[in-house]
């Protein structure tokens, strides 16, 4: 059986660029031995499209001023009969023709920004190109923290109680804010509304330092939030695979750092070693909780997903205070760190079936979305309709 063309999609103008090429190498890595001939499409922090051999090793990204002149520019094109291709726009030498790769679907392996926030994903629907995980809407809800929560809270999903703000409102009303803040009471999370793995978050014990994490915190988005802190905190993950109307959750996991917020460096730094992604950190899976709050957990991660508009797979966090039990959801990761396989492979799903398993749920919504009348036949441009529009404007005075 021939091999079909998986473009597998990531890095991008993201903080998370380098987190987002772990987890496609990962990717591309697990799905070696599948019936999917994996291509890479690397985004840079710059903006530009490439393809190459070069860019499936690892190693080459110590160096990405030379990788990127070792690969080739690329986009995505249709032909004449509307098939979608990824064709080298710079390729083939002098006397050859730039090589065209036809399309069967696209694995999407970026986090934050413009490939997690469905700005990509608006292109793959443009183009008409089967894609992995949430639509347009799934992700930019997933990316807006504060949108997040108030669909949520909406949905009966408890949350915590948070301001958010933007820049402009901080440099006029900064007195005001904080009061508010600081009626939830010392410590205080700050966070970037749309970012993830921990950039820009972090824990303010007064007032001196949230002004601080927030002058900090406006170096990376524009959007910010002061959210009430859980205490005693226990944070515990759960993923999501299937859609809306159709899916399951994984085992809960535990994430284990240095402080009672993961940091960065705890999620992608602690280990066994930076090169895997979220899958070196420090984590109890199953998480070590009750069977009860297992549950509990699990049914509000569906909820949570099927709420937003989540599809694919996704994980979301949630935050428990660990003396009463009670849960609150704290953000959904619509493309999560290396997948979440360490949690599907604990539920028993291995990483290359769970890719897979995320490659066709894109497909079964491609062609239900394809299946649905997508035009309306009209004779709105007829030569009666011209003319009355130029009716119109020869009415103006």
């Amino acid at each position: 059986m021939s091999q079909k063309n998986l473009i597998v999609a990531f890095g991008g103008m993201s903080p998370e660029h380098e987190v987002s090429v772990l987890t496609a190498i990962q990717a591309i890595s697990a799905l070696e031995e599948s019936n999917y001939n994996c291509i890479p499409l690397y985004i840079t922090k710059s903006g530009r499209w490439l393809t190459g051999e070069k860019l499936l090793d690892l190693s080459n990204y110590k160096n990405l001023s030379q990788l990127e002149a070792d690969c080739t520019s690329c986009a995505f094109v249709k032909d004449d009969t509307g098939k979608t291709f990824l064709k080298e726009q710079d390729g083939g030498g002098f006397f050859s023709k730039p090589k065209s790769q036809s399309v069967y679907a696209v694995l999407c392996a970026f986090h934050g920004s413009e490939g997690e926030n469905g700005s990509f994903q608006g292109v793959c629907e443009m183009m008409n190109i089967p894609y992995s995980g949430s639509g347009v809407l799934g992700s930019s809800l997933g990316m807006d923290k504060v949108k997040a929560k108030t669909i949520a809270t909406s949905n009966g999903i408890p949350v915590t109680k948070a301001v958010n703000f933007y820049e402009s409102d901080w440099e006029k009303e900064q007195d005001d804010i904080i009061t508010v803040a600081e009626e939830y009471e010392y410590p205080l999370i700050v966070k970037p509304v749309s970012l993830g793995s921990s950039i820009g978050v972090a824990i303010a014990d007064n007032r001196e330092e949230l002004i601080d994490a927030v002058e900090t915190a406006f170096r990376y988005d524009a959007h910010l939030l002061i959210e009430e802190a859980v205490n005693p905190l226990m944070e515990i993950n759960c993923s999501v695979i299937g859609t809306p109307d159709d899916c399951r959750a994984s085992v809960c996991e535990k994430p284990l750092g240095q402080t009672e917020t993961l940091s960065f460096e705890d999620k992608y730094q602690s280990g066994e070693g930076g090169d895997k992604g979220m899958a070196s950190a420090d984590r109890v899976i199953p998480a070590d909780i009750s069977d009860d709050l297992t549950k509990k957990i699990q049914k509000l991660a569906v909820k949570t997903f099927s709420a937003l508009d989540a599809a694919g797979l996704a994980r979301l966090d949630f935050l428990v205070n660990a003396n009463t039990e009670e849960v609150y959801f704290n953000e959904i990761n619509t493309i999560p760190g290396s997948f979440s396989f360490y949690l599907w492979e604990e539920s028993g799903l291995s990483f290359d079936a769970l890719l897979e398993e995320l490659v066709d749920i894109g497909l079964k919504r491609h062609r239900q979305k394809n299946g649905r009348i997508r035009s309306y036949e009209t004779n709105l441009l007829s030569e009666k309709a011209v003319q009355g529009i130029k009716g119109l404007k020869g009415s103006k005075s």
